[in-house]
């Protein structure tokens, strides 16, 4: 596929994917979460996956527009239609990945941009970034999993906040809310979050993968089925190539040097 609304790139086991529509605050049209799920396929040898926006925005939501006529989510029959074609497709490939996800958040996350950048496993975002749903300004209800998430992340008085009041969260509260991992200054989050991208990246891969997923199923599980579940991840973990090495390495009093297998 060629991109022509990301942009993509794998390098030191990082795969980098920049939403590439500045001009329109990267505002998504259908295509650009069909072009991401096509690099979530392609990711080579990648150990952690980061995503962020070009230029001043993540991402200023859905693009209710669209430049291409059959792209256009206006409407209440192709906004459905482009939710469960591409847009929650895309975000279950997220959730399925086998390895880390960190999402740089710069300038306004809205809409489904909010929903994107809350569906990594961290997110980051610059102090002057916030998270926003305006669905409530426009006569529309939250998507892409808001719902679930803000509930899961904040609690239902906070969510219904965001979601009814349609407040901006900037950065600092976002972090104080638990919303996000952190909050830090404009010109550090892009260094700090390949950094955090690489450490996930050296990281055991495998044992990672069932972690991400294993904690949100935990979130609809009850305890016996958690611990069930715990015991049968563990078995996978302890047969990978990994967590031979990490016992070798706390054995020989070093650091170990994981390779993803």
């Amino acid at each position: 596929m060629t991109y022509d609304h990301i942009l993509f790139d794998v390098a030191d086991s990082i795969a980098t994917i920049t939403l590439n529509r500045p001009d329109r605050l990267n505002a998504a049209p259908p295509v650009m979460f069909d072009e991401i799920a096509d690099a979530l396929d392609n990711l080579g040898g990648a150990r952690a996956v980061l995503i962020t926006g070009a230029g001043r925005a993540f991402c200023a939501g859905a693009d209710l527009a669209g430049r291409d006529a059959s792209q256009s989510v206006s409407g209440g029959a192709g906004a459905y239609r482009a939710l469960t074609r591409t847009f929650n497709p895309t975000l279950l490939k997220i959730a399925a990945l086998d390895v880390p996800v960190v999402t740089a958040v710069n300038g306004a996350a809205a809409g489904i941009g909010c929903s994107l950048a809350l569906a990594g496993d961290f997110a980051i975002a610059g102090r002057s970034a916030y998270f926003l749903q305006a669905f409530v300004n426009i006569g529309l209800v939250p998507d892409g999993g808001a719902s679930w998430m803000l509930t899961r992340l904040v609690g239902k008085a906070r969510a219904m906040q965001m979601v009814m009041l349609g407040e901006r969260i900037h950065a600092d509260q976002a972090e104080q809310w638990g919303l996000i991992y952190k909050a830090v200054d404009d010109d550090a989050l892009a260094g700090e979050a390949r950094a955090l991208a690489a450490r996930l990246a050296a990281g055991p891969t495998v044992a990672l993968g069932l972690m991400r997923r294993g904690l949100v199923a935990a979130m609809e599980s009850d305890y016996a089925s958690a611990l069930a579940a715990e015991a049968a991840d563990q078995r996978s973990a302890g047969n990978s190539a990994d967590a031979v090495e990490g016992a070798l390495s706390f054995l020989q009093k070093r650091k170990p040097a994981f390779k993803g297998a």
